[in-house]
């Protein structure tokens, strides 16, 4: 049985790619250096993925292990060597902590054996690139040797997985909706086999259309219902004044994702019908302070927020409802979230200007730069 080797071993690497990794046959190894979960995955037979909601359906996943790759690194690099896929569901600033791992199974492997696929499921554009350049800067002058041993592909990846609870053990609950999407020519006609993925010749507007409708639509509503005081996303867009907010910013992400990728219009309206239903899913409770938090990296340049807010304003499109979720993300405070401290840290210490730039990377002559600064301005004064 070929092995598939997830690093990861949270909410969404057991409840999403684990899952559609055990499903094409694979025999699952979970990496992760939280101990007491890699603990917990090797004391169990099976564990049970339920789907909430409509349509939903529970899958038993057996025929896995982990490893921890702090406390044991060798036991992941041989895990590595001998894989057929490896996988990432770790945020895509932990990707430079995988990637000595990834080195060193690579290091292993024996150079006749097939190209291992190797693919970050991040919420990130790009983000197995990022990985392959952590990887080489790992291997440093053993890159191009190294590299050769594996094919990398992006892809985009959806699925709504809120927090777990205790008492459910390593079981996880999600929506029944997942989509997993990876660019095809890297493999040149030979992709790995997973029947739950689709292979497509064009990953771009899948990566943008999912960034910027589901993630900005998210985090959206997270930080406008945390801003009116609700705890849930589905609480949020009960709200009247918020489901417009949201609804607002995706119709400016949508008639960027027109002009960049020539989408149809109309064929964006069902999608994000579909996604803001989804968001009501009352059988998943999602927080408003789970989905807010990292909100320095969400207001980055190329995130969910500032990389369509800024291609709007350079084609001089709309973005005041863009620009007024980024002003709702300013206000996010959470002691227990690193980001969000170190925002409000930055709100009291630096000028609009100069936290514009350095949060967002705009440049100051950019066409949406004054119109952030102004919110910055906004929630300066409210402090």
């Amino acid at each position: 049985m070929p092995i598939a080797v997830h690093f990861g071993a949270g909410n969404i690497g057991r409840g999403f790619v684990g899952l559609l990794l055990h499903e094409a046959g694979y025999d699952l190894v979970f990496s992760d250096v939280a101990s007491d979960l890699v603990d917990a995955i090797n004391a169990a037979p099976e564990y049970t993925v339920h789907e909430a909601g409509p349509g939903g359906r529970e899958h038993v996943v057996t025929g896995f292990r982990a490893v921890d790759s702090r406390r044991d690194p060798e036991a992941a690099a041989d895990a590595v060597a001998s894989a057929a896929v490896v996988t990432t569901a770790v945020g895509p600033t932990v990707l430079r902590f995988v990637a000595p791992v990834i080195v060193a199974g690579l290091e292993r492997r024996d150079p006749d054996a097939p190209p291992v696929a190797i693919m970050a499921c991040e919420n990130a554009i790009g983000a197995t690139d990022l990985l392959r350049d952590e990887i080489a800067a790992a291997a440093g002058d053993r890159a191009a040797q190294l590299l050769a041993r594996a094919v990398f592909a992006n892809t985009a990846v959806d699925r709504i997985v809120p927090a777990p609870q205790a008492s459910a053990g390593i079981d996880v609950t999600v929506e029944p909706y997942c989509e997993w999407v990876i660019e095809a020519a890297p493999f040149g006609g030979t992709p790995p086999r997973i029947p739950g993925a689709r292979f497509v010749d064009a990953l771009a507007p899948y990566i943008e259309r999912k960034l910027f409708t589901v993630n900005t639509g998210h985090a959206a509503a997270a930080y406008l219902g945390a801003a009116a005081g609700h705890a849930t996303i589905a609480e949020s867009l009960d709200d009247p004044a918020i489901e417009a907010a949201v609804s607002a910013a995706l119709a400016e992400t949508a008639a960027v994702l027109v002009v960049r990728h020539g989408l149809d219009p109309q064929d964006l309206a069902d999608y994000r019908a579909k996604i803001l239903d989804r968001f009501r899913n009352p059988a998943l409770p999602d927080t408003v302070q789970r989905v807010g938090r990292q909100p320095l990296r969400k207001l980055s340049r190329h995130e969910r927020f500032v990389e369509p807010a800024a291609e709007a304003a350079e084609r001089g499109l709309g973005t005041a409802a863009l620009v007024g979720a980024m002003g709702a993300a300013l206000a996010f405070a959470d002691p227990a979230d690193e980001e969000a401290v170190r925002l409000q840290g930055m709100l009291r210490t630096l000028s609009a200007a100069e936290l514009v730039t350095e949060v967002t990377g705009l440049d100051p002559d950019h066409p949406l730069f004054p119109a952030v600064r102004e919110a910055v301005t906004a929630r300066q004064a409210a402090l």
